[in-house]
């Protein structure tokens, strides 16, 4: 007697599960994930192809529950049924959806992208949060706009074309926070960052009914807090200090959200200068003072370029922030505090001058 074929075996089991009960079709379908998880030393390519079919039609006789249980399998495996896989990434409910969209490698890049074009929002934060996105699929997502093109530039994985790039910039004419991610992420082209910060900024949102009129300028310097603001920050600020969690994260959530109190006590308590010091470089037009109470506060750079950004609301042309990142990584954190404390007796002994060339001198050191 000769052995059935695989194509016969095939449609054999594709004819019994035609017909057979729901319940039974749930148990074919976990069998058949137990023999695609467990066959390590079968061919993973060719036992995928061989059950497509079959697990094609048990999707459409199971619960969505079931379905969800196979897409959480399915998404682990680096080698997965294809016609299954794109139906399970396609599917309507997010829990079926998103376990393929969020961590298959077998998805292709050309699928993610039919995805992403039409999907909902949560399978659309599921592709956005992928360990790689190609750029194919990355343009499919900025296309769509929203709170995903942020989660873009956020992610390490995310690959751009000159399109995306494009796209993104003309977006952040109207967004700063789409501006600010773009140029503080890594491995953004020198290009690209000159462009953001040529482009005119965007109309500011409408004010509210009732609030009174701001000055027709972008330039506006934020109001400078008084001794009431610090009163109020100082004690939040330096039980912050205490407990290790005044850092890089909370003084840049400061910056950009122009928490000005906040921000110019944080920098006064991590560099050991006095307010006076901190408002004097966040105003002076030249950014040496600022970059060097950041140094000596112990921030990175992804900090520092924020706040250089975020102060009097005015824009950081390329070469200062070429000449200021230069400033930042050439100068020694013991340089640094030795000149804010200089600062520091100079502002007592109301010697500005004499403070303003020792500073020069601690960055010639």
């Amino acid at each position: 007697m000769m052995a059935n074929s695989p194509a016969n075996i095939l449609d054999e089991l594709e004819e019994a599960v035609a017909s057979c009960p729901l319940d039974r079709c749930a148990r074919i379908l976990e069998g058949i994930v137990q023999l695609l998880t467990g066959s390590r030393d079968r061919s993973q390519e060719l036992l995928a192809g061989v059950v497509d079919g079959v697990l094609l039609q048990l999707t459409e006789r199971v619960e969505a529950r079931a379905l969800a249980r196979l897409s959480a399998t399915l998404a682990e495996l680096k080698t997965a049924p294809p016609e299954t896989l794109r139906r399970l990434a396609s599917h309507h409910d997010p829990d079926v959806a998103c376990p393929v969209l969020l961590k298959s490698q077998a998805v292709s890049a050309a699928d993610l992208a039919a995805v992403a074009a039409c999907c909902g929002e949560r399978q659309q934060r599921a592709i956005a949060a992928r360990a790689s996105i190609e750029p194919v699929v990355t343009e499919a997502l900025i296309a769509r706009g929203g709170p995903n093109c942020l989660a873009l530039i956020k992610n390490p994985g995310t690959k751009f074309s000159e399109a995306a790039y494009a796209a993104l910039i003309a977006m952040a004419a109207q967004d700063g926070e789409i501006m600010k991610a773009l140029a503080l992420r890594p491995g953004t082209p020198d290009l690209v960052v000159r462009k953001l910060l040529a482009a005119p900024a965007g109309p500011k949102a409408p004010a509210k009914p009732g609030a009174s009129a701001a000055p027709p300028t972008q330039d506006t310097a934020p109001k400078r807090p008084g001794p009431a603001d610090y009163a109020n920050a100082r004690p939040e600020i330096v039980a912050l200090n205490r407990v290790g969690k005044l850092n890089d994260s909370t003084v840049n959530r400061f910056a950009i959200r122009g928490e000005t109190a906040n921000l110019f006590t944080a920098l006064s308590v991590l560099s050991g200068a006095p307010i006076e010091i901190v408002e004097h470089v966040m105003t002076d037009d030249d950014c040496e003072g600022l970059v060097m109470a950041c140094r000596a506060s112990r921030l990175n750079w992804a900090t520092t370029l924020t706040i250089l950004s975020n102060r009097s609301g005015a824009r950081l042309s390329f070469a200062e922030r070429e000449r200021a990142q230069h400033l930042f990584e050439t100068l020694l954190l013991s340089t640094s505090q030795w000149t804010v404390r200089w600062g520091e007796i100079a502002a007592s002994a109301g010697t500005s001058d004499r403070g303003n060339r020792g500073a020069k001198m601690g960055m010639n050191q």
